[in-house]
């Protein structure tokens, strides 16, 4: 996973400013190379990793061994569903490739929205989408009933940030390659 998303992640985090002392939330962090890109961007802020897999948060855990020897990065292992954070946290939450496994997106993304900050921003990120002209995403979209993966298209991808109360919604594509990435605003009232 670290090595596959790098250039996906690189992309889609370039969509989105990144200041020195954010609070950022990385959830499904997976093997932890987002965690750590976050770590060196946000000097003087905090960036925490949630998954619910317990390998992860291990994977995670050692590569960001550094970070969190300097206080800069905590992983935690936790549901989407309930995130182990209060409300209003994050300044930025990001979700690379993981959105579509979620066990309830809907009031997943609602939740999300309760732990970001008002002004602060959720950032989804995957390199598969409903309607995307890929191999795999095709061969994905017609596996999807039998998977459980979520394939949604662009406006359903804005449609759902917007009905978590994301406002300034962006879709973003990179039609050639497949990817997407969908950026919300949490409002600042």
């Amino acid at each position: 996973m670290n090595k596959s998303h790098f250039k996906l992640t690189d992309w889609g985090l370039g969509h989105v400013s990144i200041q020195p002392h954010y609070t950022i939330l990385d959830i499904g962090c997976g093997g932890g190379k987002t965690v750590s890109k976050l770590a060196a961007i946000t000097t003087q802020g905090k960036v925490y990793g949630v998954d619910y897999s317990e390998a992860s948060v291990a994977a995670s855990t050692k590569m960001n061994a550094r970070w969190i020897e300097l206080g800069r990065v905590e992983v935690r292992q936790g549901s989407v569903s309930q995130l182990p954070f209060q409300d209003g946290v994050f300044d930025l939450v990001t979700a690379v490739e993981t959105h579509f496994w979620w066990p309830d997106l809907p009031n997943d993304v609602r939740e999300v929205f309760r732990v970001t900050k008002p002004g602060g921003r959720f950032l989804l990120i995957a390199e598969v989408y409903k309607g995307a002209n890929t191999a795999i995403s095709r061969m994905l979209e017609k596996q999807a009933d039998r998977t459980g993966l979520l394939m949604l298209s662009p406006d359903e991808h804005r449609e759902l940030l917007v009905n978590a109360g994301y406002s300034d919604v962006e879709v973003i594509e990179q039609r050639h390659k497949g990817w997407i990435c969908a950026i919300g605003k949490k409002p600042l009232r």
